[in-house]
């Protein structure tokens, strides 16, 4: 694409002044010396050479400097095609430089934010590999001491056939979440809007997850008695899944005679806020601004330890956002965490 330079003529003028100045000087000189001055021979010369040195100073300035600032201008793409259709392209060494350094800062930018692309690519593949690797080298070590020799046994073989179908659950779930999370990602939400009542949800969630509250001694309760249906205006299976995710969460981290309590609070402009508070063992404020992070754990070997695949709050969060609604985090290292989502209320 042909460039169309915004020609300056600064330069050459300041040279041919300088130059007329000096030259004219040296011949008035040498006329004196001789005694043979004569003011308007001196006038001429400096008028014809001031006209020869601007042409030829402006000549090689427009065929010297400016195909190099040119080059410049072509190899780092300061301006982009639509750019060079409508502005020429200055040779002020200002705003050239104004330019270069602007090219300069947006590079490194770019590949600062390139760099940490790469670090949470191959943080993502060494989580996805850690993740998978586990439950399928699981598989593998029982299904191959089978194969040795101890199918024979009839009770070692239903145990560790049943151990290997624990592992190839775990697969299928981590698989399932990948999916999950991956149609989040690309906007393949597809969300079935309906009226329902969240405090029935949450009983719901609640008696699904009492076993497991069993264990750990931990009672899962309302903050109050709600005495009234509170309806809200979402996708209800993809909420359940919110709710569930978050207070299992807060069971796996929660402590052994511990509670975990929901609240549900009315904010303004038509919204409530559905609040899951623990006083298990907290999060570290340094670790808070990833948790919705895949496969970000803060205790790596505690949480692997209780199951899970890693993704539950990212999709909590893909959830949430889906519903143009917010979710917040708070916590105390050593007394618990809450977290809260809003929803729209439904009269």
């Amino acid at each position: 694409m042909e460039i169309n330079f915004k020609k300056t003529y600064t330069f050459a003028i300041i040279s041919t002044l300088y130059i007329t100045v000096f030259s004219t000087s040296i011949v008035a000189l040498l006329l004196w010396l001789y005694g043979t001055f004569v003011w308007q021979i001196c006038f001429l010369f400096a008028v014809c050479m001031s006209i020869f040195s601007f042409f030829v100073t402006q000549y090689r300035v427009e065929h010297f400097i400016y195909r190099r600032v040119k080059k410049i201008y072509d190899d780092v793409s300061l301006l982009d095609s639509a750019t060079l259709r409508s502005k020429a392209i200055t040779t002020d060494m200002a705003t050239l430089t104004r330019e270069v350094k602007k090219f300069a800062t947006d590079k490194k930018l770019e590949i600062e934010n390139l760099k940490v692309r790469e670090e949470y690519r191959r943080e993502f593949m060494g989580n996805v590999s850690h993740e998978l690797k586990t439950p399928l080298f699981t598989v593998q070590g029982y299904i191959s001491t089978l194969l040795g020799g101890a199918m024979k046994d009839k009770e070692l073989r239903k145990k560790y056939l049943e151990r290997a179908e624990k592992g190839v659950e775990r697969l299928i779930y981590i698989v399932e979440d990948l999916d999950l999370i991956s149609k989040l990602e690309m906007g393949d939400l597809n969300l079935d809007f309906t009226k329902f009542n969240i405090v029935e949800l949450i009983q719901n969630v609640f008696d699904l997850l009492e076993m497991q509250a069993d264990k750990k001694n931990i009672i899962l309760m309302f903050d109050r008695k709600y005495s009234k249906p509170i309806m809200v205006r979402a996708d209800q299976e993809k909420i359940q899944q919110v709710l569930t995710n978050l207070i299992m969460n807060s069971i796996k981290y929660g402590k052994e005679n511990g509670t975990t309590e929901v609240t549900i609070e009315d904010l303004v402009k038509g919204k409530i806020i559905v609040r899951i508070r623990d006083n298990g063992e907290g999060i570290e404020q340094n670790h808070i601004p990833r948790l919705f992070e895949r496969f970000f754990r803060v205790d790596k070997s505690g949480a692997r330890s209780e199951g899970g695949s890693g993704l539950g709050l990212s999709i909590v969060k893909h959830i949430i956002e889906g519903h143009n609604e917010k979710i917040y985090v708070e916590s105390e290292f050593g007394k618990g965490s809450e977290f809260s989502f809003t929803l729209e209320k439904q009269e």
